[in-house]
């Protein structure tokens, strides 16, 4: 197919091809066009299957129909050639611009998009990242233990006289005002509270300690600048509140009956031994996930790239929509969480920026040496990855096929398989080295553990 392009840049990250097929090619395109069209209408006199001539077609459908889809079948077309030919990877919808298109005349459009970034790799093979093992104190220990006698606590109503201590369960009335007047979602009735969660706004739960049940009291407090509800944000208002109750936890007693219902074990001090075996275990599956993805991160840190922000604004949504997806599976609205967290989709967007742009830089070195290194998801590899997806989502592999082709995300679960592999190849390709923390009087922070990477495949079509 005889198709002339000229391309040019337009700003930091967007570029335009311009191509031009001769009328030639546009006849061509027309008679395409009539076959598809009479295989979607019923044109009188002609069989179906038939393929009536052009003008049949133009006077039955009109030419103007007959030319918008031929113009369609050369975008397409062009667009396809263009990522073949000129090895062009568009990370963003191709956007079609007529410029001219008329009978017996060339046909000129332009297709913008953003192009995948240029990549220059740094070194990626032979990088040492310390592991480093956080030792298992006899406060963890403790901890663990405290956490499971949390876990088996009971719930009881505090005595008469009892006031509100941090990390009661109490239950109040409360209606809020802003210069006096109530507003949107102030007032709650019986609204359970646990204190010292920091699920309300400010110091409101530290003013409720040392209240009874049935006592009262104006709660003042004022909305963060950024709160969610603008026409509530940077505002003072009062809480008048009163105590419904007051639950206390019960912890049950640390003995050996406690040690036999939550273990296999008969003395408390097999149980500790067991739970800082587990803990130590854990301690280095986490420094060897830790250094994975140190490793992996300080590759990232020795590439050099440029990455358009439509690709982070992408990976943006795609996380959002990964929360919501959990949300509902909890039964809650994305709207109810915002509400809950105090933040509006803004301030949402900005809190995943940062992690959003790290999956994006990780993916794209994780590709570019794919590609120089050669490294591939051959069929059997992928079949697993399918046998995977249908256990955990209790179907079949067949089902999961369906499933992907419809939405065109076969290539998604192949990029996820070969990424794998080549995080593998870099962590095998580095550098040992070890060392074990030095013991602290506090429990050490857990270390991150490594992210799964999700392939995102760029597959729309043009429209």
């Amino acid at each position: 197919m005889t198709m002339k392009t000229s391309t040019r840049k337009l700003g930091d990250y967007e570029s335009e091809v311009t191509v031009e097929y001769d009328a030639a090619e546009l006849e061509k395109a027309k008679q395409r066009a009539c076959k598809q069209l009479s295989e979607r209408s019923s044109i009188p006199g002609f069989r179906k299957g038939k393929v009536p001539p052009i003008f049949i077609i133009e006077q039955h459908l009109g030419k103007g129909i007959v030319l918008e889809e031929a113009q369609d079948i050369l975008i397409h077309q062009a667009a396809n050639d263009i990522i073949n030919e000129l090895k062009i990877v568009p990370v963003t919808e191709m956007k079609p611009n007529v410029v001219s298109i008329e009978d017996g005349k060339e046909f000129k459009f332009t297709l913008t998009f953003t192009p995948y970034p240029e990549v220059k790799l740094g070194d990626y093979k032979g990088l040492e990242v310390e592991k480093v093992i956080e030792p298992v104190t006899d406060e963890n220990i403790d901890e663990q233990i405290e956490a499971l006698r949390n876990h088996h606590a009971n719930m009881v109503d505090a005595p008469e006289d009892a006031t509100v201590a941090e990390g009661d369960f109490i239950t109040l009335d409360f209606v809020g005002t802003i210069d006096g007047e109530k507003f949107e979602g102030g007032e709650g009735k019986d609204y359970p509270l646990e204190i010292g969660s920091h699920r309300f706004i400010g110091d409101f739960e530290e003013q409720l300690i040392g209240l009874k049940v049935g006592d009262e009291k104006d709660v003042k407090v004022t909305f963060p600048e950024d709160y969610h509800a603008k026409d509530l944000a940077d505002k003072p208002a009062v809480f008048h509140c009163k105590i419904d109750s007051i639950k206390h936890k019960e912890l049950p007693e640390l003995n050996e009956e406690f040690v036999k219902k939550v273990s296999k074990f008969e003395t408390l001090e097999d149980f500790k031994a067991d739970i800082r075996k587990n803990m130590e275990a854990n301690a280095k599956r986490r420094a060897i996930e830790k250094q994975q993805e140190d490793v992996i991160q300080k590759a990232v840190k020795n590439m050099t790239v440029d990455v358009p922000p439509v690709m982070i604004e992408e990976r943006i949504d795609q996380l959002i929509d990964e929360l919501n997806a959990r949300l509902q599976a909890q039964g809650m609205k994305l709207e109810q969480y915002m509400s809950i967290s105090g933040v509006d989709m803004d301030a949402m967007r900005e809190t995943y920026r940062e992690a959003a742009k790290r999956d994006v830089l990780t993916e794209i070195l994780l590709d570019e040496i794919a590609q120089v290194e050669d490294i591939k998801a051959d069929n059997q590899e992928v079949n697993y990855e399918i046998a995977y997806l249908a256990s955990l989502y209790r179907t079949t592999p067949k089902q999961i096929v369906k499933v992907l082709t419809d939405n065109r995300q076969v290539s998604s679960v192949v990029a996820n398989v070969r990424r794998r592999k080549v995080m593998k190849f870099i962590v095998d390709n580095m550098a040992q080295s070890e060392t074990v923390a030095e013991e602290k009087t506090e429990a050490p922070a857990e270390a991150p553990v490594e992210k799964k990477v999700e392939a995102k495949v760029n597959d729309k079509k043009i429209r």
